[in-house]
């Protein structure tokens, strides 16, 4: 949305951009570390938060809550995790969902399990989530999974009732609030065997996504990418389906977040320490001081890579000198 175009009323540019809810955290920050932010100015305290926004740097070690806030965070924290883990990928290291989470609990401290392993699931398909995965494989199914998370538990309710019978006439599009109230959920869920054999009608399964983007409030993937991976397939599940999505090309660059080439991955660690070295000192007064407030306590995480975890300081190089 060009917010220069007299066609865009003001209030839907704010709504549709999140300004409010940014600006609201940039004053909330502010009053809780007053007096440090306030040593170098409000206005330039201000500036820096909002240049963090801009360059994606702003979910760092942020709490769960707000890096699922809008759509804007999402993607910056799916890019905050490629730019700091993108040598597990260079490597061939194959990791578990345990291992997984950790890496992203040194991110964000309260990362909930549960997104993981819904992200193991599609790419392992079954219960054997405790199986190994290719650092590609997992960021293209965590990133489908994060960024669209309301929609694929829809689609999942959905799923379920199709499996169970119901005419598409007849399926209720669930509300995210009537999602958790729903506790048949999260046991069907694991019984992926029974989905994997049945499936469902493409063309039926197909009409009801349609008619929930109808009417769906959050982010969503293409129309025309999701009929066009049903068109293909006499039979199809849920994760058979939700795996085609993460491989679909057109939908990574919507999310604009694409897995790591080996162009793009660095050979070992020590590439990672020296960026972090060399970038420390370009760190913004803002980030320098979030990142003292907003200390990670990693000790317990069951982070078993071959590679040690980078250190905060670290990462705050690699994202300063991959920007």
């Amino acid at each position: 949305m060009n917010r220069f175009s007299p066609s865009v009323p003001a209030e839907e540019y704010l709504a549709d951009s999140n300004v409010l809810f940014y600006l609201s955290d940039a004053v909330t920050q502010l009053l809780e570390h007053k007096e440090e932010y306030t040593q170098f100015g409000v206005i330039r305290y201000f500036a820096e938060y909002f240049s963090s926004v801009k360059n994606s740097n702003h979910v760092l070690f942020r709490e769960f809550n707000y890096i699922r806030a809008t759509p804007h965070n999402r993607a910056s924290f799916i890019r905050v995790f490629w730019r700091c883990y993108r040598q597990i990928g260079k490597s061939g290291d194959l990791l578990s969902m345990l291992e997984y989470r950790s890496l992203l609990q040194l991110l964000c401290p309260d990362f909930p399990v549960e997104v993981v392993q819904s992200a193991a699931r599609i790419v392992l398909m079954d219960d054997a989530i405790d199986c190994l995965m290719s650092f590609s494989d997992f960021l293209y199914a965590f990133q489908l999974q994060f960024y669209y998370q309301e929609f694929l538990d829809s689609v999942l309710v959905i799923y379920q009732d199709l499996l169970a019978g119901k005419s598409p006439n007849t399926v209720i599009v669930p509300t995210s609030t009537s999602i958790e109230q729903l506790p048949s959920v999260a046991a069907e869920e694991n019984d992926k065997e029974e989905q994997q054999q049945d499936g469902v009608e493409p063309s039926m399964l197909a009409q009801c996504v349609d008619d929930l983007c109808d009417r769906f409030k959050h982010s969503f993937p293409s129309r025309s990418c999701m009929r066009e991976i049903l068109e293909q397939t006499e039979k199809v599940s849920y994760y058979s389906f939700l795996m085609s999505l993460a491989k679909h090309e057109t939908i990574n660059q919507t999310i604009a977040v694409e897995p790591p080439s080996p162009s793009q991955s660095s050979n070992s660690r020590n590439t990672l320490v020296s960026l972090g070295k060399a970038s420390r000192c370009r760190l913004s007064r803002f980030e320098q001081s979030t990142h003292r407030k907003l200390k990670v306590d990693t000790v317990g995480h069951d982070c078993t890579v071959n590679h040690p975890p980078p250190s905060h300081s670290e990462l705050h190089g690699v994202l300063r000198a991959s920007a």
